[in-house]
């Protein structure tokens, strides 16, 4: 299977290193960093949600009509429409960007960020309504039949969509999360299950509880895995450690202190990520938990630091696990996305076809 490329669709260019200078939603720069993306390599780029942001299904409608190849990847939390309502919307959605979205499901890793919402169930509560949801999902982008639901946390009778995506048989869906709930959801039903970059040996102990997963839920093979990690690239090693030591202090000062986490995540994948802290800075080839430590295991945080041939080295590392999507996201978020696109996906791709070839010879 070929490797594939994520990417983010920011919609103003704020980062944690990086103040924002206009409003939320800035058309012009969030059409920029999409067409960065298509024109430098990458296959997908996802559209994020938060309770306060931007609807990712508008702004990626915008984005379709601004783009011609890329795959629009919107995030979604179940518990901000029903159901069958998301199926149609996203069905309209591949037809306006001509079969190119994907949905990434949310079940929500921050109790106060859901209940910022109207959403006070626990996390495992969560995680069974993402179950019901994405299963609803599949089958009313399916099914030409009138059909019932009822379930724990939906209920209806005889519905059925008029509208049904154009691509065949569905678009995919991706999900992640690293608790024993979110691994027997996303092993039994995601098409694509996303991991915050760890060391290689806590992504292999993953992908096995994966493995395991898929197979107590009946699935002959597993979800195809992403991994995420935050690229920091220069022309030498010497000065890629240099920019990471920079981009650490940036942190530090940066323009949005209240996105530093606490010390005591809720979420088990940003537990995982501490744990990592924990052990050191520095792992295996190329991978820097820095950022990490600073921000209290936030999300995306783990960093690869090197020349692009070092860290196209380290994602084939990852590769060799059986990763095939590379979720990856700058600090400097619009021109990273161009340097990672010209110097790194061609590396990775090229050792990736060899690969491939030695296999079917």
């Amino acid at each position: 299977m070929p490797v594939e490329f994520l990417g983010i669709a920011g919609t103003n260019p704020a980062s944690e290193v990086t103040p924002r200078t206009g409003g939320p939603l800035d058309l012009e720069y969030t059409s920029k960093l999409a067409r960065a993306h298509e024109d430098n390599g990458w296959d997908r780029i996802l559209f994020a949600y938060h309770s306060g942001s931007p609807d990712p299904s508008q702004v990626a409608a915008y984005v379709a009509g601004r783009t011609e190849r890329i795959n629009l990847v919107v995030a979604h939390r179940p518990n901000v429409a029903y159901p069958t309502l998301t199926a149609k919307t996203f069905a309209t959605l591949d037809h306006i960007s001509c079969g190119r979205f994907e949905v990434h499901v949310i079940t929500g890793g921050s109790t106060a960020d859901q209940a910022a919402e109207g959403d006070f169930l626990t996390k495992d509560e969560r995680y069974a309504r993402t179950h019901e949801f994405i299963q609803i999902l599949k089958q009313a982008w399916t099914s030409d039949q009138r059909f019932d639901f009822d379930g724990k946390h939906y209920r209806f009778e005889n519905f059925v969509a008029d509208i049904k995506p154009l691509q065949q048989p569905r678009p995919r869906i991706s999900f992640g999360g690293s608790s024993a709930a979110a691994y027997a959801v996303g092993a039994a039903e995601a098409d694509i299950f996303a991991l915050w970059g760890e060391p290689l040996a806590g992504t292999r102990e993953q992908l096995a509880t994966i493995d395991a997963e898929a197979s107590r839920a009946g699935r002959a093979d597993r979800p195809t895995i992403q991994i995420a990690f935050r690229p920091i690239i220069a022309p030498t090693e010497e000065l890629a450690w240099e920019k990471a030591e920079s981009i650490l202090g940036r942190i530090k000062n940066g323009p949005a202190p209240t996105r530093l986490r606490s010390k005591t995540p809720e979420n088990s994948g940003s537990q995982r990520l501490l744990k990592a802290v924990a052990e050191g800075e520095r792992h295996d080839r190329a991978l820097w938990t820095a950022p990490t430590g600073v921000t209290g295991g936030g999300g995306n945080s783990t960093a690869l630091v090197g020349t692009p041939d070092t860290i196209a080295a380290a994602l084939l590392d990852y590769y060799d696990l059986g990763i095939r999507i590379f979720s990856a996201r700058g600090y400097d978020i619009y021109d990273d996305a161009i340097d990672f696109g010209r110097y790194v996906i061609p590396l990775v791709r090229s050792e990736v076809a060899h690969r491939e070839q030695r296999k079917a010879s």
